[in-house]
């Protein structure tokens, strides 16, 4: 299951939307800022239910 969420990008401060993928669980990937094109360190967090509980956004440098 795919849901959208927002964040901020920690390079430039735009908001923008992402798609995460739930059915993989707790994950950690790299996304580029579609405004900045900087690299962001992405964390999934998800419940012991299988629901979406957090994303944290951090810089990859």
């Amino acid at each position: 299951m795919r849901n959208a969420v927002t964040l901020t990008c920690p390079f430039c401060g735009e908001r923008f939307q992402t798609l995460v993928d739930l059915a993989e669980g707790e994950a950690e990937y790299v996304e580029d800022c579609p405004v900045c094109c900087r690299p962001i360190r992405l964390r999934l967090h998800v419940d012991d239910s299988g629901e979406f509980s957090g994303l944290d956004a951090g810089r990859d440098d």
